[in-house]
């Protein structure tokens, strides 16, 4: 049940294939169950998939035998229950997965037959572009101004294991190959018998992670979809917009810039991550560039066959022949070898002299901590010099009847130097704000400047860090020797520089200050990265998280843009500013209404303070894979923002499971991009908000219902026994779902809590949604929009009426709306009732007969807005799958109440093996609701 996804076709060839597929795969793993557990377990499972098939039907007496019998079972047969579902879900997961790429595939010959570009692809857009109006030197414009850049984050939310993606990545292939390749009899049952192997291999393999994975560990997962998908689908998504643009406007030649860039978070997100040191962010940093080196090295073993054009029948540019002659008195042995191999082929000797400087860049880049600032020719300093070398060729072959080879596979290979560089990944460095005023601290009471630092006023602090920014003097020693942890922040930015001088400036690009509450927090960081030497070669993002902040922000943007040391900071950055929007923390703030308002109020204030200001900004936008965390069908959100708040530029995170269901398969990877891109350019043309959203009649109710809902929302979450006890939620949070287990699970290297305490504000907010998601309770996806909704309307039609209005008509508001019903409807109250008897009594009284309350309100309020019978009657395909669903998720979930149960009066040898139990039940629910955190 993913949240960004094709919908199946609604009958026909496609559904029958889907369900003959998982049909072969299921009774592989049945066949598989027998084998390895006997047919009595096998039995065992059927049984309890039965009863919970007909406990859904509406049999309750079906569900109370489910209960007792799942109650009764010895923790090794609930263990292989659990895996025998978790198993049967990965396998369904990549069906469906291979469905969706039947239907883009089946919907684009469709649309090719009509003569139409496919919906939502790249040339839809220049097409609705062009319908518009828009004139070649205005696409030129947005052109010029485009990027789009995914950043891939170590956020733990990603359940399964390397080695399990990995297996489950070999099955997808071999139904791809069946699915798409004329196969003879012998070989289709070649393929068969390799997924039977497959699924045997996926059963014997340890679902749950047997230690923590390093942070190096998470850079490596991270590179796996670089090489499987990105690197390659890269330069097809560029040829694609050259082909729409060609289409719509043949009297111009665009020049076309590399819009579309890949980020990472991964071994440079420290913030309450205390594996992400200074070492680890180097490590990094080396990893992407022997990574990069590596694909490039590929990429010449896969052309070098392609060039074989002779140098007697056709001739070669003077500027390549001189090139040549200069790579050979470099590398005499190489040009020995050529001559003897490959007589009168300069193509290949030219892509031979290129390989040997790849490798000696290749040998420089693996000494530790190596600058490489005096790189001989014999190998290359930066990515530019091998992108010109490249050209070189590029230019020769144009020159010399071979403009189809010039604009072909090398041409892709010089759009992937063009956009991976040899950074591969921009990296990204984050950290919490107290982090940089304890460090400002400890320097200014060293230096007598004052003391507690961090508890002065704002305006004391801008004064000081403008003085200081405007000073020429050093703020730090060379040698560092503060504490531990300060210098550690300080060395971080000589890092920086470091990083610049030996893979480029867009290695790292950007530094983010988490839970940014003034001016002061952006001061002092650009203050460091001036004494590091590096403040003009890097953007200084402050990232807003809460509601307040987020009301604040145009405040501190403001300030900041009219602060004499920034403004000179941003005339050298080009005037560009980044700013970061956090979806995950807002919503754990103030409830899913109040941050989803505040986060639109957002992105249309700051574009307007940027504009006032002259600045371009590049809004950065930190959304999570699950509907609390800011999830859902991306495309569709981007076009639901004010469209100032785009215009050509969007950034994003991409976390956890939602960077598996988007990137490890080549197909869905590309349709997403796709998407995004269409939105992008949209959303960056003439596409304007409905008057009434902005200032007009819709505006005043969202701000008043806004408000009902955080109210509803903190009322909820603040009640308690007493004023020094825990809220009765986070009490239920931590009794009623599987939270505890979840920082055990081992998905992550960084810790579930910023600080070892209790309290709501220092839980991440991905644990936070994650263990939600496992009771099926779903909180941070729909909770106090019923609230306020009826609250506001009442018993007033009128209001009602104007609600639907806004649901039609508004994009924000239907999208906001659409985003509820779904996480509503892979909530389920009755499998949340069972979650809600883990809690002491009080509690449970307190909290669950108010969750079901509100959740009935939240259901009547929707479905009355909409029109609809039942959630997502908008939505059937999605509403029929997780319908579908259910049945097999309910039995894991009520083993993972009967095991957490258990665990109370467990001993200690009974507890080893209750906490595998429950671990593997964690990954098993997150397989079957396709979402995590």
């Amino acid at each position: 049940m993913p949240d960004n996804s094709t919908p199946p076709l609604s009958a026909g060839v496609g559904r029958d294939a889907l369900r003959e597929q998982i049909h072969q795969l299921g009774d592989f793993l049945g066949a598989t169950l027998v084998e390895q557990e006997g047919q009595a377990l096998f039995d065992l499972v059927e049984e309890i998939r039965g009863l919970a098939r007909s406990f859904r039907s509406g049999d309750a007496e079906a569900g109370e035998r489910l209960l007792a019998r799942i109650e009764s079972l010895p923790v090794p047969q609930a263990r292989v229950v659990v895996k025998a579902f978790t198993s049967y879900f990965q396998l369904v997961n990549l069906a469906e997965e291979e469905e969706r790429v039947r239907v883009v595939r089946q919907r684009a010959r469709q649309a090719q037959a009509e003569g139409r570009p496919m919906d939502e692809t790249i040339a839809a857009a220049i097409r609705d572009l062009a319908a518009d109006g828009l004139n070649a030197a205005e696409m030129q414009a947005i052109l010029d101004n485009l990027l789009i850049m995914p950043v891939f984050t170590a956020h733990p939310t990603e359940a399964k294991r390397r080695t399990v993606l990995t297996k489950l990545d070999h099955i997808h292939r071999m139904l791809y190959r069946l699915d798409f390749h004329a196969l003879t009899p012998d070989e289709t049952e070649e393929v068969r018998a390799g997924l039977r192997e497959e699924i045997v291999s996926l059963w014997q393999t340890d679902e749950t992670r047997t230690r923590q994975p390093a942070v190096i560990d998470e850079v490596r997962n991270g590179l796996f979809y670089i090489e499987n998908t990105l690197f390659d689908l890269t330069p097809v998504l560029y040829h694609e917009l050259r082909r729409a643009l060609a289409a719509h406007y043949p009297d111009h030649d665009f020049t076309l810039p590399p819009f579309l860039r890949l980020g990472s978070w991964i071994g440079g997100d420290r913030d309450g991550n205390p594996f992400v040191t200074c070492a680890v962010t180097e490590a990094t940093l080396r990893e992407h560039k022997l990574f990069a080196l590596r694909l490039y090295q590929r990429a010449l073993d896969q052309l070098h066959g392609h060039f074989s054009a002779s140098a007697v029948r056709y001739t070669i540019s003077s500027a390549l022949q001189a090139s040549l002659e200069a790579d050979a008195l470099l590398f005499p042995e190489v040009a020995q070898r050529n001559a003897q191999r490959y007589p009168q082929q300069p193509y290949r000797h030219k892509m031979a002299f290129i390989y040997r400087k790849l490798s000696n860049t290749l040998d420089a880049a693996r000494s530790v901590g190596r600058a490489n600032l005096d790189a001989p020719s014999s190998s290359y300093n930066q990515a530019a010099d091998f992108i010109a070398d490249l050209r070189l060729m590029q230019d020769s072959l144009r020159q010399h009847k071979a403009a189809g080879l010039a604009d072909g596979r090398l041409a892709d290979l010089i759009c992937q130097a063009e956009v991976f560089g040899f950074h591969l990944a921009t990296l990204d460095l984050r950290q919490h704000a107290e982090r940089h005023a304890a460090t400002l601290g400890e320097i200014f009471a060293r230096y007598g400047m004052g003391d507690d630092y961090a508890a002065w006023p704002e305006e004391r602090k801008v004064a000081l860090l403008t003085q200081e920014l405007l000073s020429p003097r050093p703020l730090a020693p060379a040698h560092l020797d503060f504490s531990a942890a300060a210098n550690e922040t300080l060395e971080l930015f000589r890092l920086i520089r470091g990083a610049h001088a030996r893979n480029g400036a867009q290695a790292i690009e950007s530094y983010i200050i988490s839970m940014t509450t003034g001016a002061s927090d952006v001061l002092g960081v650009l203050l460091m990265a001036k004494d590091a030497g590096v403040a003009d070669a890097l953007d200084i993002v402050p990232l807003f998280e809460t509601i307040a902040d987020l009301q604040a922000a145009p405040a501190i943007i403001t300030a900041l843009f009219t602060n004499p040391a920034y403004a000179a900071h941003l005339a050298r950055r080009n005037h560009g500013q980044q700013i970061m929007i956090g979806y995950s923390d807002s919503n754990k703030d103030g409830g899913y209404l109040a941050a989803n308002w505040q986060l639109h109020l957002a992105q249309r204030a700051l574009p307007a303070v940027c504009a006032d200001h002259g600045v371009r900004l590049t809004l950065f936008h930190g959304r999570g894979g699950s509907i609390g965390r800011g999830g859902g069908p991306t495309n569709k959100a981007i076009l639901a923002q004010p469209p100032e708040s785009v215009r050509g530029r969007l950034k994003l995170t991409e976390q956890g499971e939602a960077i598996t269901n988007r990137y490890a398969n080549w197909d869905i990877a590309h349709r997403y991009l796709q998407q995004i891109i269409h939105a992008v350019l949209l959303s960056s043309g003439r596409h304007a908000m409905p008057a009434a959203a902005r200032g007009g009649a819709w505006e005043q109710p969202l701000h008043d219902m806004a408000a009902l809902a955080e109210h509803s929302y903190r009322a909820f979450l603040q009640q308690r026994p007493a004023p020094e006890a825990p809220p009765f939620l986070l009490r239920y949070f931590e009794e009623a779902t599987p939270i505890s287990f979840i920082s055990r699970l081992n998905i992550g290297s960084r810790p579930a809590r910023r600080k070892a305490s209790m309290r709501i504000e220092d839980l991440r907010a991905i644990p936070w949604v994650f263990a939600w998601m496992q009771s099926r309770a779903v909180l941070p996806g729909w909770f106090a929009l019923g609230a306020a909704l009826t609250q506001w309307a009442g018993a007033d039609d009128s209001r009602w009426q104007l609600l639907s209005a806004m649901y039609r008509e508004w994009a924000f508001f239907r999208t906001m709306i659409d985003n509820a019903q779904m996480s509503m409807r892979k909530a389920d109250m009755v499998i949340a009732e069972v979650y809600s008897r883990l809690a002491d009594d009080e509690t449970r009284r307190m909290v669950f007969p108010a969750l079901v309350g509100e959740f009935n309100r939240t259901e009547q309020a929707i479905l009355r807005i909409t029109g609809q019978r039942d959630l997502l009657d908008n939505e059937p395909w999605l509403q029929a799958s997780i319908k579908v669903r259910n049945p097999y998720i309910d039995p894991m979930n009520y083993i993972q109440v009967a095991l957490l149960r258990r665990l109370r009066t467990a001993d200690q040898a009974e507890a080893e093996a209750l906490y595998d139990a429950i671990l593997l039940s964690v990954n098993g629910i997150a397989a079957g609701l396709r979402n995590t955190g």
